[in-house]
């Protein structure tokens, strides 16, 4: 039975084996946690399905809403080596997530999270769940429900921000289909980057024609922009769309 630790403070003791630019670095959980609003979202392992298509995607998206709702850090804690966690977080693209490796399970074992999954030939692993740390103490835990496989119910990133801050503002989901070279894909960019706004780039080349624009769109024209699953447009659509909003 795994045990809900809310109001009990994380371990202290334990020592993470990271790296960074080519050397170890050793970071205490205390370092992580003292002083700090500090959210911890674990799961079995990088590169798993579950953990790169939603998990850890989930919080580096919503990562600016929990900053704007007093959040310093929001951690993402595995029992995988530090090499396997760099690699993961460049593959993720997750500039705003800290991927610490729990390479021992110490950390995993001490909060009674320490699970074997040795039917996956996994070994010792993180059972999934999240938290809320508030210097050192644990505010709140939405712990995965004990049932066989790999359940994804209430650790994930809406959950957690719900919790938080039920009326945060998210960030808008955008993506922009553009061409290299393009002036008015330029000019698209700089008006998104003006007013804060994360965006995903698709830039036309050997996979993507203008096919796909047509298709998506139908327009062949670049850029065409979408912001939380509507068409806007091009530049110029773009720039009325944001005078508005």
């Amino acid at each position: 039975m795994l045990e809900n630790r809310e109001g009990q403070r994380v371990p202290n003791d334990v020592t993470f084996r990271t790296r960074k630019d080519g050397e170890w670095v050793d970071i205490s959980s205390s370092e992580l946690f003292s002083g700090k609003t500090v959210i911890v979202f674990a799961l079995p392992g990088a590169f798993t399905p579950t953990c790169s298509s939603t998990h850890l995607p989930g919080y580096n998206e919503l990562a600016p809403a929990f900053k704007q709702s007093g959040v310093d850090d929001i951690i993402c804690l595995s029992v995988n080596d530090a090499f396997v966690m760099n690699e993961w977080a460049k593959n993720q693209k997750a500039e705003n997530i800290t991927l610490i490796p729990d390479g021992n399970g110490e950390f995993s074992e001490k909060i009674g999270m320490l699970v074997d999954k040795a039917d996956l030939g996994f070994g010792k692993r993180s059972w999934r769940y999240s938290m809320l740390v508030k210097d050192g103490v644990i505010d709140k835990m939405f712990i995965e429900p004990e049932v066989p496989g790999d359940p994804f119910e209430v650790s994930d990133a809406e959950t957690m921000l719900n919790y938080i801050n039920p009326s945060a503002t998210k960030p808008k989901a955008i993506t922009m289909f553009s061409k290299v070279g393009c002036p008015y894909c330029t000019k698209a960019k700089s008006m998104l980057k003006d007013r804060g706004w994360d965006f995903e780039e698709i830039v036309l080349g050997d996979d993507i024609s203008t096919r796909s624009i047509k298709a998506a769109t139908g327009a062949t024209s670049t850029p065409q922009v979408f912001i939380d699953g509507k068409l806007i447009g091009g530049s110029d659509k773009l720039e009325e769309y944001l005078k508005s909003n």
